[in-house]
């Protein structure tokens, strides 16, 4: 069993599976459920809740963040570093990433007018009614846009074909306890 924690600042945390923004004040007791993907999954004791707490409030749980490796200096990123970088978002409920998961149904890459890169992605969830959705698909925005010569990054959550089980590669499986 996880330590119950006081968060030692306040924090703007995403409620799960809403995607609400909340502030948790300073003091709140957490339990972190999920330390994945530079993000943490804390359940508040007081009410009960799950949270989304970004890895630039690490410090408020008393942890560090793993920064995310980039390509080497000088170098572009191709599609490799793209699905890399992918494979550090997380659902914050599930403790596989996305790519493993069978979230990620296409990507790919595309020259702009301007010389830089584009990364499109077409990504679905486990469940329609999840309002998680936006703040995953911004994670991995955001994720792809730190690599270098990527200029433009596009998230796109679509629901056909529709997500199932099935759909998890075998590590994912495995992870999850399921072969």
């Amino acid at each position: 069993m996880s330590e119950e924690i006081l968060l030692r600042r306040e924090v703007e945390a995403t409620a799960i599976p809403a995607g609400t923004k909340k502030v948790l004040p300073s003091g709140t007791a957490v339990v972190v459920t999920q330390d994945l993907g530079g993000t943490f999954t804390v359940h508040a004791t007081h009410d009960g809740g799950l949270f989304r707490v970004e890895g630039k409030d690490a410090d408020a749980l008393g942890r560090k963040v793993v920064e995310t490796p980039a390509p080497a200096v000088g170098k572009e990123a191709g599609e490799d570093e793209v699905w890399a970088v992918l494979k550090t978002c997380y659902d914050p409920e599930i403790p596989v990433n996305i790519v493993d998961l069978g979230l990620i149904y296409s990507m790919e890459i595309k020259k702009t007018d301007g010389g830089g890169k584009r990364a499109e992605v077409k990504m679905t969830l486990t469940a329609q009614g999840c309002g998680m959705g936006p703040s995953i698909a911004a994670d991995a925005r955001q994720k792809i846009l730190s690599l270098p010569g990527v200029q433009e990054a596009q998230v796109d959550v679509v629901w056909d074909p529709p997500w199932g089980p099935q759909m998890i590669t075998p590590d994912g499986r495995k992870k999850l306890g399921m072969d």
